[in-house]
C-alpha cells in the first residue's frame, strides 16, 4: 500500500491551518506504521512496557473518539473502543490485538472526527469537558489533538527504529 504525507500549508486560514497540522500528523502516524506485519506492530518498546505501534493507533483511535464525539459533538453515552470504564491506558496493550481492527477503528474515528469539526460553524464554538470539568473551544481541542500526535508521533519514530532501523518518515 501506498501512502502519502500531505504538508500543511505555510499560509492559510487559522481553520485550514489546524486541519492540515492534524491531517499531516495522523498521516504520519499511519507512515510509521506502513509495511509492517501485525506482529511488529505489536512489538513492545522495551520491558516492562506494553507500548507498541498497534498500541499507539489504538490509543489515537480512542482519543479522536473522546475529544470529537464526546465532547464537542457531545456524544456522552458512547463508550471506549477497548475500555468499558474510560481506562484510556487499555488501548496501550496491543497484545493479541488486530491490526486490521485497530485501524479500521481508528480511520472510523478519524472520519467521524472530520465531520464533526467541518459541521461546527466556528473554531470558537464551546464545549464542556466534563471529565476534567473544563470548557473548551473546538480551537482548544484541535490544537491538543496536534500536540498528542505530535507526541506519540516522537515515540512511533523510536518504535519504528527499534523494530527495522527505518527513520524520517
Amino acid at each position: 500500500m501506498t501512502l502519502e504525507r500531505t504538508s500543511p500549508p505555510t499560509i492559510a486560514d487559522e481553520r485550514t491551518m489546524l486541519r492540515s497540522h492534524l491531517d499531516f500528523h495522523r498521516q504520519t502516524l499511519e507512515l510509521k506504521c506502513a509495511d509492517l506485519t501485525g506482529d511488529e506492530l505489536r512489538a513492545h518498546s522495551m520491558p516492562p512496557s506494553t507500548l507498541s505501534l498497534l498500541g499507539l493507533v489504538r490509543h489515537m483511535a480512542e482519543v479522536e473518539r473522546s475529544w470529537f464525539r464526546r465532547v464537542v459533538n457531545g456524544e456522552q453515552d458512547i463508550p471506549l473502543v477497548w475500555s468499558d470504564n474510560f481506562d484510556f491506558q487499555a488501548a496501550y496493550d496491543a497484545t493479541g490485538a488486530s491490526a486490521s481492527e485497530a485501524f479500521a477503528a481508528w480511520r472510523a474515528e478519524v472520519e467521524h472526527a472530520r465531520r464533526i469539526e467541518q459541521a461546527a460553524e466556528s473554531l470558537d464554538l464551546v464545549v464542556r469537558e466534563r471529565r476534567r470539568g473544563f470548557n473548551v473551544s473546538l480551537r482548544w481541542v484541535m490544537l491538543h489533538m496536534i500536540h498528542e500526535y505530535a507526541r506519540h508521533n516522537g515515540h512511533a519514530d523510536f518504535l519504528r527504529e527499534g523494530i527495522d532501523g527505518v527513520t524520517g518518515v
